[in-house]
């Protein structure tokens, strides 16, 4: 999977975001986003991930078999982030069971399983409204981490974990990242620790 950005810009009313980005990024590599809140790495992410169209410029995805249209591109991709929300009337066995339905999970891992991994199982049958901010965080990140696609957006994915949520954090990406491409928009070491190329928001401030 090839994602790629050609003199690409975003803005809200008048105001550019970021313009002339011009970036390619591989299948299998790690990429971190950085900047200050507020600097517009979120708006990147998304418009990467198609979430958002562009203002300007173009975003093109690929694989060896051809190209692959933008509006087909959620099929590839999974993410986790902040201002993602989980419907909060589902029970969690009912939210995987919902997210099933559209992404299948990688091969050998189960609903159950995915939830012993992230310290989920005793709350299997608890509404999402019930579960503490941490909780939610861990089941956004199951749902994407655990996802059978070749794309993984990560927004601040440490939003709400405590200091065992991050070391759970960095070891599911190390034993279930994969030969996948991995995108994450963060100011927090820990969250891109996996990551050998870095992409400066200010860079594309014009």
């Amino acid at each position: 999977m090839t994602i790629s950005l050609n003199q690409t810009g975003k803005r809200f009313n008048y105001d550019w975001i970021f313009r002339q980005v011009n970036l390619t990024f591989q299948d299998g590599e790690r990429y971190a986003i950085l900047g200050p809140n507020g600097s517009g790495k979120s708006t990147l992410l998304q418009v990467i991930s198609g979430a958002i169209q562009q203002n300007e410029g173009t975003v093109s995805y690929s694989t060896p078999e051809g190209s692959i249209p933008v509006d087909e591109f959620f099929r590839y991709c999974a993410i986790a982030a902040p201002y993602l929300e989980l419907i909060e009337e589902l029970t969690l066995r009912e939210i995987i069971d919902f997210h099933l339905e559209f992404k299948n999970f990688l091969p050998g891992m189960t609903a159950k399983k995915a939830m012993e991994l992230v310290g989920l199982e005793k709350a299997a049958n608890k509404q999402i409204r019930h579960f503490s901010s941490g909780m939610k965080q861990r089941t956004k990140l199951a749902l994407a981490i655990f996802s059978d696609v070749p794309v993984l957006f990560l927004d601040e994915p440490c939003t709400n974990l405590d200091a065992a949520g991050t070391t759970l954090y960095q070891q599911l990406i190390s034993e279930y990242g994969g030969n996948r491409l991995i995108i994450v928009s963060s100011n927090d070491e820990r969250e891109y620790f996996m990551c050998k190329h870095f992409i400066h928001i200010s860079d594309y401030k014009k």
